[in-house]
């Protein structure tokens, strides 16, 4: 016999390259043990705090340490948060993951190494990587590409080490801001979050990451705003509102992997709701990567729901609906499971199901190949067992990651109100007050590592430079006095330190003042998971810390700016009407207070536009702009929900005109497209960036449509006079919307084109007429204008 040909009759078909991946699965699947099979269905979390801070719901009632001497010798799917469960530098972090693989592939008889996820949600959450705005910001930009080039950035320092799966992007879209979880977003309205998350998938995955959608689907809309609680939203909200983001991420993105949401709607939990998570998912959509569960998302179908009498039924309905992973660590899919298998309550077919996609998405990433390297590419060259000391040699924040973040924080902040004192002009003594003034960790979010794990390490440093806002101020005015006072803490109600804030201000030119929120987990933040609001009134005593001031400057004259630094929208009471101005800022990360300071400086022109509403009263919610006419005034309530600032608005220090209204083609067919143009020019003296949104009204339906939706938007970056022509493209598709039986139906019949600068400031409006028939749609229809800028 050839030798070289008696060696490859010797390999296993599963380690063989030239083998496409499903059939190298296949061949893995039949020489394996149920045991072994199951051993790749869950994750372990090693090293989890057993007490005290936890950073999932219910983890310490959940959470057991595995034993890793009689889990390994079957095999491993997944290790959970190697780098985000406690700090630990990234070459040494990176060092002990590969050494954990390097025993995981030697005790299993196989030689498969585990996947290792992480949480990414505004940068890589590991002690010492950069810290980005949060996903709020993200939408705030209206920026898809600096998005996709900052995730892509995100995947490389997370390959680099060792991490296969990303846990991001949230796909929520946003339906009542008292939710905590607000900041973790990307906006309230469906087209700017599927646009803004697919651009981050595709950053993602083009690093080698896989990206995560979650939380499928309609967290977002519980109850109250209140976090875990019922979702009753209709059909049809659930499939105009919430359902597209995702159907266009994973259309235009490719993620490799879903996560099921907590929530159960309309009495339907989504771990166990195979309609969601195979029907449509999988048998419409065609998505055929892997379902992951949300922490501890399976046993919340005996604990919290109570559609399961044991954890080996929670393990077998979420398995028969289209769960492939449990996560974070085993609680139901191993013994569990292993038991309701072999007396018969599950099918043995349904984990070989699950199993194959895991073993698909392993043989893709290599995992599975000969040649397989528990090295990542920061460490290639390393020796395991003799390994010099690495500490400080993977830098998880370099120079082009910080110019990132300070390119991303300075496109998302928000302008909200000028009355001409912006930019500042030279200052002598700057009163700098509020609980947010001075507090380094005012710019991140709750999903940040320093925030997320770093608090429950206190004797650790942050790892990153997170300069306070007094500290960028003072670098930005060299040549002013910086007076600065807390006033308040974020959620005190002490108001003792109100007299040394306004004897501050009293002495100042101008006052600046830094309120908003403190993130944090599960009540121990004012914004983030778990840190639901009642309503949407400041934290603690800053609405009085605000009002207070106010009073007292009133007589003098001298300007207020109010700063916010926060995870939502709040109720801002009187700075609407007597603040000199307002800038509004979503936790932007670690160059944040630079870019804010930016603002009030002059050097960086605001183009940053609200991707939620600012509430004008504080207690009426849940509110949106994307609501029917009955949501909106009328005179048949007392209660008002306009906004004071509309989705949308942002200001500048340049302006900008909208002329040359072109429509070619104004009348379309059910099945065709209309053709608009327009002129926007910067007629300022300083070059800007303009927002240009586009929305449809349908004003007769044959169900009732909210009032206006964004249907498409371009970010247009102006010199001083610089003109462009913005070219739109409207396929009739974007009309859609879900009929009376379920169907996705484009009618025929009149619509208005609003082309915006935000939902509530219409610049120009297009009648539009559809002719021909009623037309059904489905998931293959049109998801996008197209938007063409020409610069003459």
């Amino acid at each position: 016999m050839n030798p070289a040909l008696g060696a490859e009759l010797t390999t296993p078909q599963w380690r063989d390259v030239a083998l496409d991946p499903g059939a190298r699965a296949d061949a893995l699947i039949a020489a394996m043990t149920l045991r072994e099979k199951t051993a790749q269905l869950v994750g372990v979390w090693v090293g989890a705090s057993d007490e005290g801070g936890e950073v999932a719901p219910h983890q310490h009632e959940l959470e057991e340490p595995p034993d890793l001497d009689e889990l390994l010798p079957h095999g491993l799917g997944q290790l959970t948060r190697p780098f985000g469960t406690v700090p630990v530098d990234a070459a040494v972090g990176a060092l002990s993951l590969a050494r954990s693989q390097q025993r995981i592939t030697a005790a299993n008889r196989f030689g498969i190494p585990a996947l290792a996820h992480e949480e990414c949600l505004a940068g890589f959450a590991a002690w010492g990587a950069t810290a980005y705005p949060v996903p709020l910001s993200w939408g705030a930009t209206f920026n898809p590409e600096l998005v996709r080039t900052m995730a892509a950035a995100i995947g490389t320092d997370m390959r680099s080490v060792g991490i296969h799966q990303g846990l991001a992007p949230v796909l929520d879209v946003v339906r009542d801001t008292r939710w905590g979880r607000v900041e973790e977003t990307i906006g309230e309205d469906p087209y700017l979050v599927g646009t803004i998350a697919t651009a981050y998938v595709q950053g993602l995955e083009s690093a080698g990451i896989v990206a995560t959608l979650k939380h499928f689907a309609g967290y977002s809309a519980s109850r109250a705003g209140r976090n875990l609680a019922p979702v009753t939203m209709g059909a049809r909200e659930r499939a105009d509102v919430i359902l597209p983001p995702f159907e266009m991420a994973i259309r235009d993105g490719g993620p490799r992997s879903v996560m099921h949401a907590y929530t159960d709607t309309d009495g339907i939990p989504s771990a166990a709701d195979e309609a969601l998570l195979t029907g449509l998912l999988r048998d419409t959509w065609g998505f055929d990567g892997t379902v992951v569960a949300d922490y501890f998302g399976i046993a919340f179908l005996k604990m919290l729901h109570g559609v399961a009498g044991s954890w080996g039924e929670a393990a077998g309905l979420a398995l028969a609906s289209g769960v492939d992973i449990e996560l974070p660590t085993i609680k139901t899919f191993g013994q569990p499971l292993l038991d309701a298998v072999q007396t018969g309550a599950v099918p043995e077919e349904l984990i070989d199901r699950a199993l194959r996609r895991i073993l698909i998405q392993k043989a893709q990433l290599g995992m599975l190949d000969p040649d397989w390297d528990p090295l990542p590419p920061a460490l290639r060259g390393t020796d395991l067992d003799t390994a010099q000391e690495l500490r400080g040699t993977v830098d998880l924040d370099r120079p082009a990651n910080r110019l990132l973040a300070k390119q991303l924080a300075e496109q998302a902040v928000v302008l909200l109100r000028n009355d001409g004192r912006l930019p500042l002009d030279r200052p002598r003594r700057i009163a700098l007050v509020g609980p947010n003034a001075d507090t380094p960790t005012a710019v991140l979010g709750c999903y940040s590592f320093p925030v997320h794990v770093g608090a429950q390490h206190p004797e650790v440093p942050t790892g990153i430079e997170l300069p306070t806002l007094r500290e960028s101020l003072a670098a930005e005015f060299p040549d002013a006095e910086i007076l600065c006072a807390a006033g308040a803490t974020v959620d005190g109600d002490s108001t003792a330190g109100f007299a040394e804030a306004i004897a501050a201000a009293r002495l100042a030119d101008v006052v600046v003042l830094a309120l908003g929120d403190r993130a944090g987990l599960f009540g121990r933040g004012t914004s983030g998971e778990g840190c639901d609001a009642e309503s949407l009134q400041l934290p603690g005593v800053q609405e009085q810390l605000l009002d207070a001031l106010l009073d007292a400057l009133l007589d003098a004259g001298t300007p207020l700016v109010l700063v916010m630094l926060a995870g939502r929208p709040y109720g801002l009471g009187r700075a609407q009407e007597e603040a000199a101005a307002i800038v509004q800022s979503f936790f932007p990360g670690e160059a944040g207070t630079e870019a804010i300071a930016g603002v009030l400086s002059g050097r960086v022109n605001p183009s940053g536009r609200l991707p939620v509403s600012v509430p004008r009263h504080k207690g009426v919610q849940p509110s949106t702009y994307l609501a029917a006419r009955l949501a909106h005034d009328s005179d048949v309530s007392s209660t008002s929900t306009s906004p004071a600032y509309g989705f949308g608005h942002g200001l500048s220090y340049t302006r900008f005109e909208w002329s040359a209204l072109d429509a070619t083609v104004a009348e379309a067919g059910t099945d065709s497209s209309f053709r608009i143009g327009l002129e926007v020019r910067n007629t300022g003296e300083r070059s800007g960036a303009e927002v240009v949104q586009f929305y449809l009204h349908d004003p007769v339906a044959s169900v009732v449509q909210p009032v206006q939706r964004l249907v498409g938007y371009r970010r247009l970056p102006l010199e001083a006079g610089e003109r462009c022509r913005v070219l739109l493209e409207l396929p009739a598709d974007l009309a859609s919307f879900t009929g009376r039986d379920g169907r996705r139906l484009v009618e025929p019949g009149e619509l208005e084109l609003r082309i915006s600068a935000s939902s509530t400031d219409h610049r120009l409006t297009v009648p539009l007429r559809l002719t021909g028939p009623v037309r059904q749609v489905d998931h293959t229809r049109r998801l996008h204008p197209v938007v063409t800028v020409e610069h003459p």
